[in-house]
């Protein structure tokens, strides 16, 4: 039932455009695997073989670690109303911080969005469609603003204290990069300041 392309079709496209909700998943070689549904304003299809997500803050960071060491990640999107369908996008993917060069540019092709920390840019070497006829359906009903009022509320320089304390580890200890391509001075140093 399944099949594979090499680059992303003109259907696959409008399908990404329909849909309100997309997973992404990354892992190691060992240690824990990452897979995140996301939602807002927040994929952009940039080409047969290039899309870009911005990611915002929040509880973990563990993407960008993962990316950071390994860059395999896969995008899955399912229909949740209409035809059934399962898209994946395998891939290579890349962190653009807010410290680096191409921040602007590639920060440029979304909305703005409170308490955006990286945006990362997937090559796609592989696209599947399945059936995904057991996938159930549900109701788009809207979004959720909590993380966006939070997001306002801490302001940048509360926003850049969480990413020290809470986004500069990955679940199994190793370093996420947010502090250092941010630009942002480690926790121990600021303390010290």
């Amino acid at each position: 039932m399944g099949q594979r392309y090499q680059e992303l079709r003109d259907s696959h496209r409008e399908f990404i455009a329909g849909q309100k909700l997309f997973f992404v998943a990354t892992a190691l070689s060992d240690g824990h695997v990452n897979m995140s549904p996301k939602g807002m304003d927040s994929l952009r299809v940039l080409g047969p073989n290039r899309v870009a997500w911005l990611n915002v803050t929040g509880s973990g960071n563990e993407t960008a670690c993962h990316v950071e060491h390994s860059p395999r990640m896969t995008l899955m999107f399912c229909a949740f109303e209409g035809k059934p369908l399962i898209l994946r996008l395998y891939g290579q993917a890349r962190a653009v911080h807010p410290g680096d060069a191409d921040w602007d540019s590639c920060y440029g092709l979304f909305e703005p969005l409170p308490g955006a920390r990286q945006i990362f840019l997937l090559d796609v070497v592989l696209v599947q469609a399945s059936c995904g006829m057991s996938v159930p359906y549900y109701q788009y009903l809207g979004e959720r603003e909590q993380l966006n009022d939070w997001a306002r509320a801490k302001g940048e320089p509360g926003i850049r204290d969480y990413w020290r304390s809470r986004n500069s580890v990955s679940l199994d200890g190793l370093p996420t990069g947010i502090v250092e391509k941010s630009g942002m001075v480690p926790l121990d140093e600021a303390e010290q300041a």
